[in-house]
């Protein structure tokens, strides 16, 4: 049984606007899902379906099985945590401690038991002693990872993220990178994402949908996915840089890959395997 799943599903806001066209998606437990799709093409509205902050116009939307509608509403928000683009719209706490605990307090934990949670989410998210600390006082990076404690204090089954490293330098994007693949790794959080950032997707995705216009236009594997290449950029969107240089580099007759590398460490590879091949003359 699919984690999450939406069938057939499309829905449009009062004001006319068609967001979402027959959407088809699954997300199975521990799966590393990325939805991958420029500025407007119906991600944000998409997740808001998962649970329950907007309902569907056709189609169903289900999780472990069953219909998301008012009943289950409280089950689901607690199954799947959500954590926005922007942490100050997440935020609104005075200390870290009071953000983390807010949640935890309406599930009437308290005494050690309170405190420990608070301690350990902010221990996976590598805050130990920030639980005095105004969060609005705080880098974007450290904004991101309380809004994160905060979700994962709730123990969620699924982790959904928009844009998780929009507004972050680069290494504050490879820290969270590193940060959620630890959680879907250690901790078994399933971890769903939007972004139309392409670099991203191969560092956190096993498995790619593609969005536009409300539609999903293509899914599957990352590297089939990215192996598309005509239709990632008819879709408004480009490959990976790693594997354009690849791409640059085989269409100038100066390397073949058997498939183009998507990471740092993928083409590395690549390029050693050709290196050694050329030395041992078997080219």
């Amino acid at each position: 049984m699919d984690l999450i799943e939406l069938s057939d599903v499309s829905f449009i806001y009062p004001d006319g606007t068609q967001a979402l066209t027959d959407i088809d998606l699954s997300v199975r437990a521990g799966e590393r899902v990325a939805v991958l799709g420029a500025n407007g093409a119906g991600k944000s509205t998409l997740f808001q379906l998962f649970n329950g902050l907007l309902h569907p116009e056709r189609g169903i939307v289900t999780v472990k099985g069953r219909v998301v509608e008012k009943a289950y509403l409280k089950e689901v928000r607690r199954m799947i945590g959500m954590v926005f683009q922007d942490p100050d719209d997440q935020l609104f706490s005075s200390t870290v401690r009071q953000e983390i605990a807010y949640g935890l307090l309406n599930l009437r934990l308290a005494g050690n038991q309170l405190e420990q949670t608070i301690s350990g989410a902010l221990q996976v998210v590598g805050l130990p002693g920030y639980e005095n600390k105004s969060p609005f006082n705080l880098s974007g990076g450290e904004k991101k990872r309380v809004a994160l404690a905060s979700v994962l204090a709730m123990r969620p089954e699924v982790l959904v993220l928009d844009e998780p490293t929009a507004a972050l330098d680069p290494l504050g994007a490879a820290k969270i990178i590193k940060l959620l693949n630890g959680i879907n790794r250690e901790l078994g959080i399933t971890l769903v994402f939007a972004t139309h950032d392409v670099d991203v997707v191969p560092l956190l995705a096993g498995r790619v949908y593609v969005m536009d216009k409300g539609e999903i236009k293509l899914s599957g594997p990352t590297a089939e996915v990215f192996a598309r290449k005509d239709l990632i950029r008819a879709h408004n969107l480009r490959l990976p840089r790693v594997a354009h240089l690849a791409e640059l580099l085989e269409r100038d007759g100066q390397c073949r890959f058997p498939s183009f590398p998507l990471t740092i460490g993928q083409a590395k590879k690549a390029l050693l395997e050709r290196i050694a091949e050329k030395e041992a003359g078997t080219e």
